[in-house]
């Protein structure tokens, strides 16, 4: 064990239990909850692989990701990610990418989350993440919208695509998919810019998410 180890043990992302090594806890991935099904399919987005529900321990973890800096997390949501997605989306992607925060807010916290789950989950491939949309303002909060169409009002016109993004097959991560709108309004920039294909996937999916799916 290294001292730096003795001084910051490693936790369990979702229950914060010290470990002997970094990762999840036996009790933790026994009781995680799941979604059902793994791909949810909605307007605007096509369809979106996220193997996690956002309640309990696991809106807990990644607020503590996000807000807390607790980015040692960031490995499990991309092992997790990588692993729905390889099953959703097999052969249906060359390459990765993710939903940007604006300038401003990675300033201010530092780290990007999308970005670094994207990082994690293409490791698994051998592969790198690359950059395929910038986010040009720096919008309210999705989780301060409280409807669906508040949320797709406030992504319209924020992000901004790369001219790499002609001719690709992508995958694009976000860490958390709600109704579906940022999703749907980066699938609408990059299919613009001539994607030839774009599926998605998340660590997370939230129940407002399937409701709003369901609907459509």
């Amino acid at each position: 064990m290294s001292v730096l180890d003795l001084l910051f043990p490693p936790k369990c992302p979702f229950c914060q239990k010290v470990q002997k090594a970094p990762g999840i806890c036996p009790a933790c991935r026994q009781s995680l909850p799941w979604a059902e099904p793994l791909v949810k399919e909605g307007a605007g987005f096509g369809r979106c692989a996220a193997p996690l529900r956002y309640e309990g321990s696991v809106r807990e973890a990644i607020l503590r990701f996000k807000f807390n800096g607790k980015i040692a997390g960031a490995d499990l949501f991309g092992d997790f990610l990588a692993s729905a997605a390889a099953e959703a989306f097999a052969g249906e992607f060359d390459c990765v990418t993710w939903v940007p925060v604006s300038r401003r807010r990675l300033k201010n916290r530092g780290f990007d989350q999308a970005q670094m789950i994207a990082e994690a989950a293409a490791a698994r491939w051998d592969e790198k993440p690359v950059r395929l949309l910038r986010k040009i303002q720096d919008n309210p909060a999705q989780s301060g919208q409280d409807s669906a169409s508040a949320r797709r009002a406030n992504v319209l016109g924020v992000y901004e695509p790369s001219p790499e993004a002609r001719g690709r097959r992508i995958l694009l991560i976000d860490d958390v998919i709600t109704t579906g709108s940022t999703l749907a309004e980066c699938v609408k920039v990059l299919c613009l810019a001539g994607a030839e294909h774009v599926v998605c996937a998340a660590v997370a999916q939230t129940t407002f998410a399937n409701n709003a799916q369901n609907r459509t």
